[in-house]
């Protein structure tokens, strides 16, 4: 019998939480931001609200009689979207760090405010 392949080796540090702005650095809707609506760890991409819209042939089903063509959100890869710092208005990286608290926090490398 041959062996099980893990597919997590390929996953990277996801720093993108949903109800995130990102802004989106390459691709067809490069320049527009948007808000996060799910983060799909597995695959490393992320679907943003109204952004990489595609056409989708419907079949008609009880949730939608009329079948046809169906418009939604694609997921856009990580590596082509940052944060956006809401205070800078520009799109920005992200850091870590810990709390006097303990808690652990990201920050706006741009603008060095905390993001929520």
């Amino acid at each position: 019998m041959g062996t099980q392949v893990n597919n997590t080796d390929n996953r990277v540090k996801m720093h993108l939480k949903k109800g995130d702005t990102v802004y989106v650095v390459s691709g067809k809707d490069k320049g527009k931001t948007g808000k996060v609506l799910k983060v799909l760890r597995a695959k490393n991409r992320v679907l943003v609200e109204n952004l990489n819209i595609v056409k989708r042939h419907q079949r008609p089903d009880q949730a939608n009689p009329t079948g046809g063509i169906v418009e939604k959100e694609a997921s856009i890869h990580i590596s082509n979207l940052m944060i956006y710092d809401q205070t800078e208005n520009k799109p920005t990286r992200i850091g870590h760090k810990t709390l006097s608290t303990g808690e652990k926090v990201r920050f706006s490398k741009r603008s060095g405010e905390e993001i929520k």
